[in-house]
């Protein structure tokens, strides 16, 4: 019988240990960073929701025009993009708003899985301007939603919200629409 040779035997031992380390560094590091506390951030234009809130379990009630509750657990997968305007809402506001409905356009084939959801009172020329064409209009008769709501005349603060009714992200009043059309391209394919 041979005996192996002891610097060989160490080589392959030190090989096999090496191997276990190449696999075992990650999740050693996965669990290091966890136990600190270290979450990854995103490069989302949106600032997220904290707490989080799912208007669904809350039974946040949004009456629409035709006098229906508005669903905020979609039947098949679809997230909301609600907007919010501040008082006033006149020519930025409703500018602001066309191009919230043109992210939605440039999604393509996917356009139908994000909902267009319009709380308050809509802009003066809203019919004139076909906004009821894209838009569900709405109303928030307890103000539930007054938190998201801006306070600056003539603005939109808008909400993103997962089919399950749990807001994701806020886009406070000033945000700027093609950042929106970018978050809604990376979540939604």
């Amino acid at each position: 019988m041979n005996t192996p040779d002891p610097v060989a035997l160490r080589a392959s031992r030190l090989k096999l240990l090496l191997i276990m380390l190449v696999f075992a560094a990650p999740m050693l590091a996965a669990g290091v960073l966890t136990v600190i506390g270290w979450q990854p951030s995103g490069k989302a234009n949106g600032q997220p929701i904290e707490p989080q809130r799912n208007f669904a379990t809350e039974q946040l009630q949004v009456t629409l025009a035709n006098g229906q509750s508005w669903a905020w657990r979609a039947e098949e997968p679809q997230l909301t993009l609600v907007a919010l305007a501040g008082p006033d809402c006149a020519a930025q506001c409703l500018d602001v708003l066309t191009k919230m409905a043109a992210a939605r356009i440039t999604l393509n084939q996917n356009a139908p899985r994000l909902r267009l959801l319009y709380v308050g009172k809509p802009p003066a020329d809203a019919s004139s301007s076909g906004m009821s064409s894209y838009w569900q209009l709405g109303q928030d008769s307890k103000d539930r939603l007054a938190p998201f709501r801006p306070g600056r005349p003539d603005s939109v603060a808008a909400l993103l919200v997962e089919s399950d009714g749990t807001a994701l992200s806020l886009y406070p009043a000033g945000f700027d629409p093609s950042g929106l059309r970018k978050d809604l391209q990376k979540v939604i394919r």
